[in-house]
């Protein structure tokens, strides 16, 4: 596709700032292969609280649907955390457009460059080579959606319930992308479940098992969810791809992010069925340095380039932005989260303009 349309929603924090240099890295690419973007801003989260009175104005909804993908920055901050939790930025915006747009399916990579081990809470000797990790995790099921989910009160308090419930369909497909992107990588998933314990648990590696003939060049392990949050600091480059289950999928994904060294490195891309996509970095909005032009825009850049090879098609161009992105980090320049002796520092605005240049 050589020409398409982008809801662009910043959002709030260091959103707009790193937004910035994924726009010019955009642009970049768009003047080396020849293709153009239609690019509609749209607020979402603390900001649209502000402008429109709620997290997710229809106005912006009704953006999103006229676009053929979503870019997005990160949403909420200490100034919102005061409202209701169901009127908060990060639940009143992003838990709905999972669910208007289908976004079943997370996909999280966590690429630990050689160059960067040091940043890595994990001792270096473990990881000499540094890792790459893709965490595949199922985005619209289970206890976050399942229901019942309430609260009511009782004699002695009150009783919570949350329901984790899925059915085979939402595991076959989450399945399917997650076999797909391990064909083209080094071939070998993990599904991470608690089949042990939990009926779904158990229903997810029956369906697992049934699916892997289709693919028989990739190798598949079952792990229990406990054990696999030990093994990605013990041994993190043991892994290639990893299967889970929504709630799993959000503890892990952060996890195997931490290990990797610093959020501001790791994109992340939601997607439904067929093309449509939102695209975002892994870490949130960093109010204690937002406005500082500090923040490291390299998460935002590389959700950019996830962009353009989920929703556009566009893979030549998203393999630019990402080598030019390893170019630059091997030129030596570092933003503050991932600074060593030896290297030089940056600000927000220098590394997006030295990741374009390389592009």
């Amino acid at each position: 596709m050589k020409n398409g349309k982008v809801a662009v929603l910043s959002g709030d924090g260091i959103g707009p700032e790193v937004m910035e240099q994924a726009m010019a890295v955009l642009k970049a690419a768009e003047g080396r292969f020849g293709f153009q973007l239609e690019y509609t801003r749209a607020d979402v989260g603390g900001i649209a609280i502000d402008n429109h009175g709620k997290a997710l104005p229809d106005s912006t909804v009704e953006i999103c649907r006229a676009s053929d993908a979503i870019l997005f920055g990160s949403v909420g901050g200490p100034k919102w955390e005061s409202l209701p939790p169901a009127e908060q930025p990060e639940r009143a915006a992003l838990l709905p457009l999972r669910k208007i747009f289908g976004l079943y399916a997370n996909l999280r990579p966590a690429k630990c460059y050689q160059q960067l081990i040091h940043a890595s809470p994990v001792k270096n000797e473990i990881i000499p080579h540094g890792f790459d990790i893709l965490v595949v995790r199922e985005l619209t099921g289970g206890l976050y959606f399942g229901q019942p989910k309430q609260t009511v009160k009782t004699e002695t308090g009150e009783r919570a319930v949350d329901t984790m419930v899925y059915e085979t369909g939402e595991i076959e497909r989450v399945a399917h992308v997650a076999f797909r992107a391990a064909q083209k990588r080094s071939k070998k998933v993990a599904v991470v479940d608690k089949a042990n314990v939990l009926e779904c648990g158990q229903l997810w590696r029956r369906t697992c098992k049934a699916i892997a003939p289709q693919y028989p060049d990739v190798a598949v392990e079952f792990i229990y969810v406990d054990n696999a949050a030990m093994q990605v600091v013990r041994n993190p480059a043991h892994y290639d791809v990893m299967l889970c289950e929504n709630t799993f999928g959000d503890i892990i994904s952060d996890e195997v992010a931490a290990v990797a060294g610093s959020l501001g490195m790791l994109p992340s891309a939601s997607l439904a069925e067929g093309t449509f996509g939102l695209y975002e970095p892994s870490g949130g909005t960093a109010p204690d340095i937002a406005g500082k032009g500090i923040a490291n825009p390299i998460a935002q850049i590389l959700s950019a380039a996830l962009m353009l090879r989920f929703s556009f098609a566009m893979d030549e161009a998203a393999v630019a932005i990402e080598q030019a992105v390893e170019k630059v980090i091997a030129s030596g320049l570092r933003t503050g989260d991932i600074f060593s002796a030896g290297t030089t520092k940056v600000g927000t605005a220098e590394m997006g303009a030295a990741i374009a240049a390389a592009v």
